[in-house]
């Protein structure tokens, strides 16, 4: 068995915005709740390789990971992976833009599969993922429409 999911949301901000404030890995503990920091370990082209550290979870583990990622800005795309796996076998990820009449629609589809000895196996870490994106996509929505209305980029219908 293997895990996949697919989360979106609709941004009311402008594409450039939602993407340059989503791409910006190392600001990134601004725009989730979850991390703790985010380090830039390389960057080569468009494809950045970074480390992410989560807050202490409820047990006070700290989660850490090292990940790379390639955007492609033509096709509003973006690819991931983790390189230092834990407990995943493999995790791939694809995050999606598309312009929208209300803003920006962005989409998160993650294909992963579990290591046969993790703490918890492909169905309950869906579960997990699924939970936890609909959360982390509200929060960044909120927060990118709020720069939006700062700096004036709030789309409209005519736009």
């Amino acid at each position: 068995m293997t895990g996949h999911t697919q989360n979106e949301i609709t941004i009311g901000a402008p594409v450039d915005l939602v993407w340059d404030m989503t791409n910006d890995v190392a600001n990134w503990p601004r725009l989730f709740s979850e991390y703790a920091s985010a380090d830039i370990l390389s960057t080569e082209g468009n494809r950045t390789t970074f480390r992410l550290t989560m807050h202490p979870d409820d047990n006070g583990t700290v989660w850490s990971w090292v990940s790379e990622r390639e955007t492609d800005r033509d096709t509003l795309s973006v690819r991931a992976r983790r390189v230092e796996t834990g407990p995943f076998d493999h995790m791939n990820i694809h995050w999606q833009y598309e312009e929208v009449p209300a803003g920006t629609r962005m989409v998160w589809t993650q294909d992963f599969a579990m290591k046969p000895d993790a703490p918890v196996d492909d169905a309950w870490m869906t579960d997990n993922i699924n939970r936890n994106s609909k959360v982390q996509m509200a929060l960044i929505r909120d927060r990118i429409e709020q720069a939006a209305a700062r700096h004036g980029r709030v789309p409209t219908l005519t736009d």
